[in-house]
């Protein structure tokens, strides 16, 4: 019997290494999607009117090369983006997760919101830009900067996708990395300028459901005066804490603001999370050190003749009937050292 069974258990053995020939392993790399480049690259399109709508990137790298005289709109999310060797092309590129890079280009008009931003020996460009980092050129000459103004349906869900807040947009603090420091090789595009001017929404079929604007009213992210001449020597700071609505009651008091105080000019915002001692060392007290703790701050720099009180006006009104807690500048002397101690402890922490 012994025998027996020690035959049986060959037999089974070598049929279950048969088995194991006849099956391979599968590995988690195996059930791993497969993506064709191609989908995800334009390359050598001559004029055309091409692009991709939200859901068709959804997160992953995306190639532009070798195009001319294209109409390119990118309505979705993606990571890191190169540009290259493309000339006189108009580019939409909705939320960048990562970088674009943008290479040996010419004549350019395009909106691009990203994380970081980068050219290299380019020229003659037109950009409406977000960038949560500070911009970089390098060997480029003859570029225009102006804020982004988009909006369609699902870009705020795409900014969020993309880790990127509405509020942290440093689209005017642009780094030159040029070899020719003594020449400025940027400008800002002039405030009066439509986005639709320079950079025209698409009329082509396959993009008409997208109901796109660019408007400032309707813009997902908030359009501020950035590095531009300020029209006073006013400025006022308002901080809006964490109450789990701060990002929709900002919006809300912006849009206000625009509508009802025009002569308040919006030059920059930011969100950040603060401890108890830096609310105590940009605030001047510790009366707001439990208000940080409850999540990220939104900050908002306004400037213009008698700001503060206007300012004041219009939040006064505009918090009737609500909880929410709103920091806000009491006179002309000590905003200018807060607007300064706020927005130094902000960039510390953009570089951290």
């Amino acid at each position: 019997m012994g025998c027996l069974f020690s035959k049986l258990g060959f037999f089974r053995s070598r049929r279950h290494a048969e088995l194991e020939e006849e099956t391979p392993p599968k590995f988690s790399w195996d059930r791993r999607e497969k993506v064709n480049m191609d989908d995800f690259t334009l390359d050598g399109h001559k004029d055309a009117t091409l692009g991709r709508t939200p859901g068709q990137v959804n997160g992953r790298q995306f190639i532009i090369k070798n195009c001319e005289n294209c109409n390119i709109y990118i309505y979705d999310r993606s990571s890191t983006v190169t540009i290259d060797d493309c000339f006189d092309c108009n580019i939409f590129m909705g939320p960048i997760s990562e970088s674009v890079f943008i290479r040996d280009c010419k004549n350019l008009k395009m909106a691009i919101a990203c994380q970081q931003f980068r050219t290299r020996d380019c020229s003659k460009m037109e950009v409406f830009l977000f960038c949560s980092s500070q911009p970089i050129i390098e060997d480029t000459s003859g570029v225009k900067f102006g804020c982004f103004t988009y909006s369609y349906p699902e870009l705020e869900d795409q900014f969020k996708a993309a880790g990127m807040s509405l509020f942290n947009n440093n689209w005017s603090k642009i780094h030159d990395f040029s070899n020719d420091p003594s020449e400025k090789h940027y400008t800002y595009i002039p405030e009066e300028t439509k986005v639709e001017d320079v950079l025209p929404i698409s009329l082509a079929e396959q993009f008409s459901a997208m109901d796109v604007d660019t408007s400032v009213d309707k813009s997902v992210v908030p359009v501020t005066l950035g590095q531009r001449r300020k029209p006073s020597d006013e400025s006022c700071l308002l901080v809006f804490f964490n109450d789990g609505s701060a990002v929709d009651r900002t919006m809300k008091y912006i849009h206000i603001m625009r509508q009802k105080q025009p002569t308040c000019v919006l030059v920059q915002t930011k969100e950040i999370s603060m401890q108890p001692q830096d609310a105590q060392r940009v605030f001047g007290t510790d009366a707001y050190q439990s208000l940080v703790q409850q999540g990220p701050v939104i900050g908002l720099e306004y400037n213009g003749d008698d700001c503060i009180n206007l300012c004041q006006i219009e939040l006064v009104e505009f918090m009737k009937g609500t909880t929410g807690l709103v920091f806000i500048s009491q006179s002309k002397a000590l905003a200018e050292k807060q607007i300064e101690d706020f927005y130094n402890f902000a960039e510390m922490q953009m570089t951290m």
